[in-house]
């Protein structure tokens, strides 16, 4: 009889306490939808803490990342979402989780001119979520993403032979040149790294390397304004000789 009431008991707390656990969740649900993050965050939290083996489990760790994510607290967020991603590979929600560490690094991404670890990170990311799940609805969004971010790392190798130019390093700067035209060639800036060697044999006095590189890499130069840049950097380089 003692043994039958305890059991009845002990049955009455779980299903008090999953109970409780439901109305926390709904309740750091209504924080998260008004925007109190960081109400959202405790609650999330415990329920992280508290309920990690019940129903509510991989959601409630989902929505404590999603709190950070929101609140633009993307390296938190990029935590939290691994931790759903490593310990419940079964849940429904580690797609979107993956696409959300995708976003954080590509929010974390700075200015082409500051250090690009983090933009490195968003690429690898992004590439492997696409090679993933192929059929994804975010598909379209990541290829951009990953565009313009190989964009701005194309960029940041420009400015870098630019910088070299201006100080009369003229080897260097065709150095960066080529080596974002061998690792960006699908960019934008391609087309910019060719003038820029063609103005560095210029600068050098290189009229006969400048006109060949010219003629040779001619196909790869699109915009009107670019060719026009490029010969008369040529013409420049030929009546000074």
């Amino acid at each position: 009889m003692i043994l039958i009431l305890g059991s009845i008991r002990c049955a009455s707390f779980k299903s008090n306490e999953v109970g409780d656990i439901d109305v926390q969740f709904e309740k750091a649900r209504i924080f998260l939808d008004k925007k109190k993050y960081l109400r959202a965050q405790e609650e999330f939290n415990n329920l992280v803490i508290r309920g990690t083996h019940t129903e509510l489990g991989d959601d409630s760790q989902f929505y404590l990342a999603e709190s950070y994510f929101l609140n633009k607290e993307y390296l938190l967020a990029i935590a939290e979402y691994d931790r759903l991603i490593r310990r419940m590979g079964f849940s429904p929600y580690v797609e979107k989780s993956r696409w959300r560490v995708c976003q954080s690094y590509v929010k974390e991404s700075p200015k082409y001119y500051k250090d690009q670890t983090n933009t490195q990170k968003a690429l690898s990311k992004l590439q492997e979520f696409i090679d993933d799940y192929p059929n994804s609805e975010y598909k379209d969004e990541a290829n951009n993403q990953i565009s313009e971010l190989r964009n701005k790392l194309a960029y940041k190798e420009y400015a870098t032979g630019v910088l070299y130019i201006k100080m009369e390093e003229y080897q260097s700067a065709i150095m960066s040149f080529e080596f974002l035209i061998d690792n960006y060639y699908d960019t934008e800036v391609l087309e910019k790294g060719h003038v820029g060697i063609i103005r560095c044999y210029a600068l050098m006095d290189e009229y006969n390397k400048a006109e060949d590189y010219y003629n040779n890499h001619l196909s790869e130069i699109f915009s009107n304004n670019l060719k026009e840049t490029a010969q008369n950097y040529i013409k420049k380089s030929n009546s000074s000789n």
